[in-house]
């Protein structure tokens, strides 16, 4: 029996909570346990997207994966330490202000401390950024976290795959987060296979 597979996953004040929403219920295909944080800014908005009133509400019913919900505020969680194994963590989406935050170095909660871990310890770390368009400091600060090991992931769907619905387009997205991910599971077919 190999290694469990540990994912860390946070929801931040930005738009996009679909692409949240889908990559949550793909997870437990590849992850064994899945932690899971949003922003107060994150619910508000999640509110107003989805219909859903609670981050318990997204996460997936009935799935093998063992999901594990924590508060923004709590930096006892597991994912806030460099001793605990994790394979990484995708902010999804990840607002302009978090990006500030983890790439000036303030840990100022569960996200932001978590970010600072995987890339102190060297894990992945995932930003599906959802802001369009970019002033000079967003570009800067993502450069600086691009140059630190951070993966910079723009919620930019193609079309080249002729999308029929909004689902097509966000699977899009999805998918590229498992792929930089190596999660082992896809949601679309590699370029050579369509």
């Amino acid at each position: 029996m190999g290694r469990e597979r540990r994912l860390f996953v946070a929801i931040t004040g930005a738009s996009g909570m679909v692409y949240a929403q889908r990559l949550l219920s793909v997870l437990p295909e590849a992850y064994h346990r899945v932690y899971v944080t949003a922003s107060d800014n994150a619910l508000d908005i999640m509110r107003d997207e989805l219909g859903v009133h609670s981050l318990e509400e997204l996460i997936p019913k009935g799935v093998g994966s063992s999901f594990s919900v924590f508060s923004p505020a709590d930096l006892y969680a597991p994912p806030a330490s460099g001793s605990h194994d994790y394979e990484g963590m995708v902010i999804v989406p990840c607002s302009v202000g978090v990006v500030g935050r983890v790439a000036a170095g303030v840990s100022n909660d569960l996200v932001t401390r978590a970010a600072d871990v995987c890339l102190k310890e060297r894990r992945k770390l995932v930003l599906v950024l959802r802001e369009t368009p970019l002033n000079l400091v967003h570009i800067r600060n993502l450069a600086l976290l691009a140059e630190a090991g951070a993966i910079v992931l723009p919620a930019s769907p193609a079309f080249y795959h002729k999308p029929q619905k909004l689902d097509d387009v966000v699977d899009y997205v999805v998918d590229k987060i498992l792929c930089v991910l190596n999660a082992g599971t896809r949601l679309m077919p590699e370029w050579c296979e369509r």
